[in-house]
C-alpha cells in the first residue's frame, strides 16, 4: 500500500510541474492531483471507480482547483491524443491489474518525447513475506516469514478492513522488461525504507518506485 514516505519520493520524481500537463492513473480521493494542480499543473485525473471520481471531484471543488476527470480503464487512454502529456504517474493503482504491458504502451503513446512516467507498486518481496500489524505501543511479537513464492503471479489481498484490496504481484525483472519493450529508458529505481513504527525498523520496503522516460526515435 502507498505510504507517506513512498508518496513523497514519487512526488519528487515528478520534479517541477508548473505549466505541465499531467495525467494520474488511479486518482483515488484526488489528494495528489489537487496538490499538483495547486503547484501549477494541468491535471487529468483518471480512475476506474465512479465513487472515487465523485470523491475527487468534491475535494477539488472544496480546494477551488480545476481538474479534468475521466472514468476509464487505466489501460485505455483513447480519450487522449498521442504526444499530448508531459508527465504521467500512478501511486500504487497499477497493482490492481495484470495488464501492465497495455498500460505502459498507452502511457508511452500519450507522453511527449522526453516525458516522464513515474509509478509505485507494492514491493514484490514484501508481498511474499508480509508482517502482521502491531498495535501502536505494543511490542512486536512476530517477524516477517516467507509465506508465498516470489514467482507466484496469482492475486493477493493486502491491507485490512475497508482498506483491503486485491493486488497482482509483479516481479522486478518483468516490470523492467515490459518498460523496455514499450520504448522507455529507466533512469530511477527507488525502494524507500518505511518510517519506523512500533516494531522498529522495517526489514523490507513496502513499495518499489520507478521513473522512466520516453525517448525520441
Amino acid at each position: 500500500m502507498p505510504d507517506d514516505v513512498s508518496r513523497a519520493v514519487l512526488r519528487r520524481m515528478l520534479g517541477h510541474v508548473a505549466g505541465k500537463r499531467v495525467i494520474e492513473l488511479g486518482c483515488g480521493s484526488g489528494d495528489v492531483a489537487i496538490g499538483l494542480a495547486l503547484d501549477g499543473a494541468t491535471v487529468i485525473a483518471v480512475d476506474t471507480s465512479s465513487s472515487n471520481i465523485d470523491a475527487a471531484r468534491a475535494a477539488a471543488q472544496a480546494a477551488e482547483v480545476r481538474l479534468e476527470f475521466q472514468q476509464a480503464d487505466l489501460a485505455d487512454l483513447a480519450f487522449l491524443r498521442a504526444d499530448s502529456v508531459d508527465l504521467a504517474f500512478s501511486d500504487g493503482a497499477l497493482a490492481s491489474g495484470a495488464y501492465l504491458d497495455r498500460v505502459f504502451r498507452q502511457v508511452h503513446r500519450v507522453l511527449r518525447t522526453g516525458g516522464v512516467f513515474a509509478f509505485s507498486l507494492p514491493h514484490p518481496m514484501t508481498l511474499c513475506a508480509p508482517s502482521e500489524t502491531t498495535p501502536e505501543g505494543a511490542l512486536p511479537l512476530t517477524r516477517p516469514a516467507l509465506v508465498r513464492s516470489y514467482f507466484d503471479e496469482s492475486p493477493i489481498e493486502i491491507g485490512e478492513g475497508t482498506s483491503m484490496r486485491v493486488v497482482y504481484p509483479h516481479r522486478t525483472s518483468d516490470i523492467l522488461a515490459s518498460l523496455l519493450r514499450a520504448g522507455y529508458k529507466i533512469d530511477v529505481l527507488a525502494e524507500p525504507e518505511p518510517a519506523r513504527g512500533a516494531a522498529g525498523r522495517s526489514l523490507t520496503p513496502d513499495n518499489i518506485i520507478w521513473r522512466a522516460k520516453k525517448e525520441g526515435v
